[in-house]
């Protein structure tokens, strides 16, 4: 729908400005005019052409979240905030969707609310401790929390993609560098070994084979390839495949390790930060279970669930569990005897933390070696097997 753009009189006579979406501009003036005193100006905003949809990403989120809490931390209106913010945001899809929580609140929806109306944006974890700021009293407070957990969170993303990027890095080389290989330099010395009409030693042989294979049936190669994987990303969005593969996962030689760290810091960090921002355990442990991001996890984070419910403590269903290692039990177990599970919790995050960078540290060392040969390996077997004829024609000489 069209967009207009306005400034308006609260009721209270304070001067707002936003953005609105109607049909027409007197079905604007006629929504404005509900929530507003006066209509001071309405005018239709400029059409912008956008390539693709904008995206919206974490790092936007935390910057308004650091601006937001400092604003409210000043003692400006949540409004005037809302307002100031979406004209300055730099990423302008992002600053629309503050115009509209915006408008949300002036028309009378909570903060809490008002985000809720934008899940692609902000998540379960967001406006349940949004909603426990508003209703402690402590926005300004939560806020804060939440940018230093989205900003832990991003960081931990980064080691996570660092980790990662240098063996696909290597791999890609070594795949482009093979194919190149198989298709201009093997057929250059299979002509010329077809020349010389000898029998080829069987590794040159087979080298030959794979360049031909390879120049006819590449397309067929790389689209099985594609099919393979998207037909595991199909069985990955089931409830089995994803229990499956999440499990497998964490049996990986060096990876599962890593992974578990990750798991076990994500859930510490979200439980611990949902804990001391005043939401119930409850609540608490079922959003960081739908944000564990590994089924084996999340069912583990379920089980918990039902056993307090039962009465139990967190630490006899932990305990259980092979994806917690019995450190951290016994550190919630202290937490909970003491009352500062909360404060346990991110003392185990930032523990862990430090723990996945010593593992990314760790994999990085060891893969680049293992790289470094299959490597070597490769491109020298190829070039091997291409020189074994010369090397033989040269002995009868």
């Amino acid at each position: 729908m069209p967009e207009f753009i306005y400034s308006a009189k609260t009721r209270g006579g304070v001067l707002t400005d936003g953005v609105i979406e109607a049909k027409t501009k007197e079905e604007a003036q006629a929504i404005l005019q509900k929530q507003f005193a006066e209509v001071v100006k309405l005018k239709k905003a400029p059409m912008e052409i956008h390539f693709g949809k904008p995206k919206i990403s974490e790092k936007d989120v935390v910057i308004f979240t650091r601006q937001f809490s400092t604003m409210i931390d000043a003692g400006l209106p949540l409004v005037q905030c809302l307002g100031i913010l979406s004209t300055q945001t730099e990423n302008k899809a992002f600053g629309k969707k503050i115009g509209e929580i915006k408008t949300s609140v002036e028309g009378g929806d909570t903060f809490s609310d008002a985000l809720r109306k934008h899940p692609d944006v902000f998540d379960n974890l967001f406006t349940n401790m949004i909603e426990a700021g508003e209703v402690g009293g402590i926005l300004d407070t939560i806020l804060n929390r939440l940018a230093n957990y989205i900003e832990k969170s991003l960081a931990l993303k980064k080691k996570i993609k660092s980790a990662l990027t240098y063996p696909i890095v290597i791999l890609v080389i070594a795949f482009v560098i093979v194919a190149g290989l198989l298709v201009f330099v093997i057929p250059v010395f299979v002509s010329m070994f077809e020349d010389m009409g000898k029998e080829v030693p069987a590794l040159t042989l087979f080298v030959m084979k794979l360049s031909e294979i390879f120049q006819n049936y590449v397309h067929y190669l790389l689209g099985i390839g594609f099919l393979v994987i998207h037909l595991i990303k199909r069985y990955y969005k089931t409830e089995n495949g994803r229990l499956n593969m999440d499990a497998l996962f964490l049996k990986l030689p060096v990876a599962g390790s890593l992974i578990q760290k990750v798991s076990v810091a994500k859930f510490t960090r979200t439980l611990g930060t949902l804990l001391a921002s005043g939401v119930p355990i409850i609540e608490a442990l079922d959003i960081t279970a739908r944000t564990a991001g590994n089924k084996i996890v999340e069912n583990a984070i379920f089980g918990i669930i039902g056993c307090i419910k039962e009465g139990q403590t967190m630490t006899a269903p932990l305990s259980r569990e092979k994806v917690f290692p019995p450190m951290v039990v016994s550190m919630i177990d202290i937490g909970e005897a003491s009352g500062a599970l909360d404060t346990m919790l991110n003392k185990i995050a930032d523990f862990y933390d430090e723990e996945v960078d010593t593992a990314v540290e760790a994999m990085t060392s060891l893969l680049e070696p293992m790289l470094m040969v299959f490597l070597g390996i490769t491109i020298g077997t190829i070039v091997v097997a291409m020189y074994l004829p010369i090397f033989k024609m040269g002995e009868v000489i």
